[in-house]
């Protein structure tokens, strides 16, 4: 909890008090990249599930977002609360044939629904826009005194946004269910043993990430005032997993840390090559392939270990 607090304030005060444009267009990148992250890791993690069709949720979220707040006579928190019920009801859709399948293919029939619907969004022209995404912006009507068109507001909304979610990721994680979630993904045979529901509770796990990615989705919608279907491409999934893995995959705030790199990465590669993707790709693998583990499972082991030669 106090961790989560001081990477919320760390993201949210620098943003409000310099109001850089910079500063604030990172700290919203990093509480959207960073939520999508810590939610996919939750299948990852914490479940033992690899999906690569995490970003179907990212992207349906900034679409029903969009579409709800140009057809008008919607606020921001109530379409916020009803993109995230329908990315929801999504999730449990597709989780309900998914999670009936382990391993590899469970990934691939993930990435097989996240290709249909962006196939879709690509065909559905007339209310999605097609390739050309939603055209004409996104309203932002204020509420409650805060002016999402501000990018001070909307950056320290994204960071409470993202604060709230690590916090119920948290609780999550650390509760009786969390616990259930690591049995099964350590020995799913003892877990059906014991009476436990393999089927129910990797469908909870995977509506419950799908949702908190729909956010994600929505907080994306309102930083580039629009919705475009690279938002429901593999790519964007697999970018996910990259942070997870470069931050680590076994500490809660790894996510995070890998979003950091990720983003901070990427940003200067940008600006220095105009090959991004070989460097990126370049330095992403000598990174995974070095330490074999993200940046925080190798500091935690090694300072478990370091613990351990002390005692």
């Amino acid at each position: 909890m106090l961790v989560a607090a001081l990477a919320f304030a760390a993201l949210a005060v620098p943003a409000f008090a310099l109001g850089m444009q910079s500063v604030l267009d990172f700290a919203v990148r990093f509480a959207i990249f960073g939520l999508l992250a810590m939610s996919l890791n939750l299948l990852i993690g914490t479940t033992g599930l690899v999906s690569f069709g995490h970003a179907a949720f990212f992207g349906s979220g900034a679409y029903a977002f969009g579409l709800l707040m140009q057809s008008g006579g919607w606020s921001v928190p109530m379409a916020i609360l009803a993109a995230m019920a329908f990315t929801a009801l999504l999730a449990l859709v597709i989780g309900a044939l998914c999670v009936r399948l382990s391993e590899i293919y469970f990934a691939f029939l993930t990435l097989a629904f996240q290709m249909l619907i962006h196939s879709i969004v690509i065909s559905w022209v007339s209310l999605t826009g097609g390739d050309q995404g939603l055209m004409g912006g996104v309203p932002k009507p204020p509420f409650l005194g805060i002016d999402l068109g501000d990018g001070r507001h909307l950056a320290m909304f994204s960071a409470f946004c993202l604060l709230a979610s690590v916090v119920a990721l948290r609780q999550i994680v650390r509760s009786p269910f969390g616990a259930a979630l690591r049995m099964l993904r350590d020995n799913p045979e003892r877990a059906a043993f014991l009476g436990m529901s393999i089927f129910r509770y990797r469908l909870a796990a995977f509506v419950i990430a799908g949702t908190f990615a729909g956010l994600a989705g929505v907080l994306m919608s309102l930083y580039v005032s629009g919705a475009f279907p690279t938002f429901l491409y593999w790519t964007t999934s697999g970018e996910a997993i990259f942070m997870i893995m470069l931050g680590g995959i076994t500490v809660f705030l790894g996510p995070l840390v890998g979003t950091a790199i990720f983003l901070v990465l990427n940003d200067r590669i940008t600006n220095i090559t105009e090959h991004h993707g070989l460097v990126m790709g370049s330095i992403l693998l000598v990174l995974v392939l070095g330490l074999r583990k993200g940046l925080l499972d190798y500091i935690v082991d090694a300072w478990r270990e370091r613990r351990e030669k002390r005692a």
